[in-house]
């Protein structure tokens, strides 16, 4: 089977090559710099490294010559933008759409879009789950790129090619980005702010799990057209995330403040406000958006996932997070 990653380096990318092993006859990687392609390398050997940027058609043209029939898994895209909002349309739709273009022509066997939580904004309450038919209602210019995105895998299999998509909610991982780095440290210190009582529901989802998830749809002849949430079985209550991080990190022989900074619901809507009064002049604030999703709810349900891709997630929140917090102690980074 020949396979083709975009975003290979990323925490996610290299979850997914551990996922593949020594499956694919041939694998060809997508990357940006040489200490990508070294670190891609470091994990997958066999992996033929192409450096250039999904917005780019030459390195696309290359990442496909000879990709008659491959697996396609589609995983770059910007989250937090450094360089303005307007990075989420160029880089999530504008890339997805020259490498669908691409994919069609060189006949490629499947594309696998990995998607997220974000075109479906939040849940209307702790007990409810977005499933595979939830209504699109796109959280601001992340959500909405992420939207158009899936729109444009939607259409490219009508005209014919064979895709899936993925959706995923907050993942975690090794070789996770500083931002997650953070979130440890602050928990650790007692200052990661719960907004309102954490009674509200987070979906979760370990790196490890969320490659097998991608691996599943990948080769499942069955998931053509389909779209699937992978996460784990059940959301989390934040009060219940922020204790797991907390043993996690007592567990890996670091102290943890009993501290808890607690601010009313209403911070998050205010925060809310504030991104989207930036991002309608093309800023962003990381740290924004993410405080002003704290006290939602954003769940879903895997159980089209379980019952046709026979998804079944292997490692527990308390596990996941205790692996990643090692690997960051392994790297000599302070927590």
């Amino acid at each position: 089977m020949k396979t083709v990653v975009t975003g290979a380096a990323g925490w996610l990318g290299l979850a997914l090559l551990d996922a593949l092993g020594d499956a694919p006859s041939s694998l060809r990687c997508l990357v940006r710099s040489t200490e990508e392609a070294d670190l891609v390398r470091s994990r997958a050997p066999q992996a033929e490294t192409v450096m250039g940027d999904v917005r780019d058609p030459m390195a696309l043209a290359a990442l496909f010559d000879g990709g008659a029939g491959a697996v396609v898994v589609h995983a770059a895209s910007v989250i937090h933008p450094s360089d303005g909002v307007r990075e989420f349309f160029d880089v999530n739709v504008g890339g997805t759409a020259l490498l669908l273009d691409e994919a069609r022509r060189a006949g490629a066997g499947r594309v696998v879009y990995v998607s997220s939580n974000s075109p479906f904004g939040f849940n209307p309450s702790p007990d409810d789950r977005f499933d595979e038919d939830a209504p699109y209602n796109p959280y601001l210019g992340y959500g909405q790129s992420k939207m158009e995105a899936e729109r444009l895998v939607t259409r490219a299999a009508a005209r014919g090619l064979d895709t899936v998509i993925v959706r995923c909610p907050w993942f975690y991982g090794e070789h996770q980005p500083q931002r997650q780095t953070s979130f440890f440290t602050m928990v650790r210190r007692g200052i990661f702010p719960m907004c309102g009582n954490g009674s509200n529901r987070r979906s979760m989802v370990y790196t490890g799990n969320l490659a097998q998830g991608l691996v599943l749809a990948a080769r499942s002849d069955d998931a053509a057209g389909r779209a699937y949430w992978i996460a784990d079985p059940e959301p989390y209550r934040m009060t219940e995330i922020l204790d797991t991080v907390k043993r996690a990190l007592t567990d890996e022989g670091l102290s943890v403040s009993a501290r808890q900074v607690r601010l009313p619901a209403v911070t998050s809507t205010i925060a809310g406000l504030g991104d989207k009064a930036l991002q309608s002049v093309n800023r962003y604030s990381a740290q924004l958006h993410v405080l002003s999703e704290m006290s939602r709810t954003i769940a879903c349900s895997t159980d089209r996932a379980q019952r046709e891709l026979g998804y079944r997630p292997e490692v527990d929140l308390y596990t996941g997070m205790r692996r990643s917090i090692r690997w960051c102690l392994d790297q000599g980074w302070d927590i």
